[in-house]
Formats: C-alpha cells, structure tokens, sequence
C-alpha cells in the first residue's frame, strides 16, 4: 500500500511495534537495515491474482529474510505496507510501518493474518484515497470500515493481535486483501478502474525511477 499524501492529523511518530507501544522506533527499522530490495509485482501478473498458503514452518532463517527484505523493498518504494505475493512469494504475511489519523506509527509484520471486522450495525464506511505499489503510480478512492482487528503470527509462531482504525485499519484491509488474490482495483467500478490504469500507464515509469533513486541512496 502507498502511503497517504495527506493526513488529518500531524505524524508525532509514537510508536507501536507488532500492536504494543514502545518509547521510541528509528526511521529506519533494523529489518530494512538487514534486508535486500526486490521486484514488487506489478497488477496483471498471475502472483497478484490467487490465494496464497498458509505459512506453516516459523522461526526459520529463511522467513526472517524474507520479513527483512519486504521491509527494505518496502522503504524504497515509499509504500505503507507490502504483503509477500507482491514479491513474488506465495505465502500469507504482510509488512508494514503505517500512521492512523491520530499521529501514531505502527510498524510490524504479521502471518496469516485474519480480520475481526465490526458489526454491521456499527460499521462505518469511509471513502479514502488508496494507493498500491503494485498499482505504481495511481490512486483512488476506495470504501473501507474505519476500524478493524487482525489476528495471526509473528515468525516465531507467537499470536499476533494488531488493532487499526483509521488510515491504518484501511492498510490492514488493503494488505489482507492481497493474500486472497485481490488488489483496490476489484473494489473499485469499471470506470474508476480503467481510471486508475490509465493513471498508471501515465505515471510507472516516473515511479520505477524513483525507486531506482531511492534504492541508490540505502545503498542498495
């Protein structure tokens, strides 16, 4: 998921680290310190489009490497959150160092995750601009309910709760859905869709250079 250009409240970057607060986070995580840059996948390719599997091996060298290069990946294309199918890794787990409109930064990973939502009695829909960095380049409007709860692992095994509302729920919802195969283009109308193809078609290749750009700048 892109990060959001405008936010209702200025960052203060209090911290939550896998949904428990810490005093302090660097800017950096030491995940993105110890990983690697990779493709992300861009929407049309046969990853983005299926269900991934379930992780069922933890504590491995090979899933923390994993985690570490999502998070770097993630960093140099700007993004919010990135989730494994986007790096061509067929697996449920997804990345991500997001604010919710409030000022507070969460920054984690989680494994099969999946999402409690409200009633929907209580449930409230909220129209916000989305971005995807498989999308590179184009953003829409898409509805999603402003609070959510994901339950899943960490890459020890350990149960994961994570809590979002605002901007934050909206990245969880966003990231989730990629595990089932989906991107916001499927929430969005036909119109808004060739809309936001078209946005990308204009815009990619300024995108892709950026990252080029910024992977320069990490070392990378």
């Amino acid at each position: 998921m892109s990060v959001r250009h405008e936010r209702s409240h200025p960052v203060d970057w209090r911290v939550r680290l896998q949904g428990r607060p810490v005093g302090s986070y660097p800017a950096l995580p030491p995940e993105a310190e110890r990983g690697s840059v990779r493709r992300i996948a861009v929407v049309g390719e046969e990853i983005l489009n299926r269900s991934c599997q379930d992780v069922t091996e933890f504590g491995s060298p090979e899933l923390s490497a994993l985690i570490d290069d999502m998070f770097l990946t993630m960093y140099v294309a700007d993004g919010a959150g990135l989730a494994a199918n986007q790096v061509d890794v067929d697996l449920r787990l997804f990345v991500y160092d997001c604010p919710d409109d409030y000022g507070v930064r969460h920054v984690g990973h989680i494994i099969n995750p999946v999402l409690d939502l409200p009633d929907p009695g209580s449930r409230r829909l909220v129209d916000d601009f989305e971005g995807c960095l498989s999308v590179p380049g184009a953003g829409m409007a898409v509805p999603r309910t402003d609070r959510v709860v994901a339950r899943g692992l960490d890459k020890d095994g350990n149960a994961t709760v994570i809590e979002g509302t605002g901007y934050f729920a909206r990245c969880l919802q966003h990231e989730t859905d990629h595990l089932f195969g989906h991107t916001y283009l499927d929430r969005l109308s036909r119109r808004d869709r060739k809309d936001a193809l078209r946005q990308m078609a204009d815009h990619r290749e300024d995108v892709f250079a950026q990252r080029v750009i910024k992977a320069a700048s990490l070392g990378q």
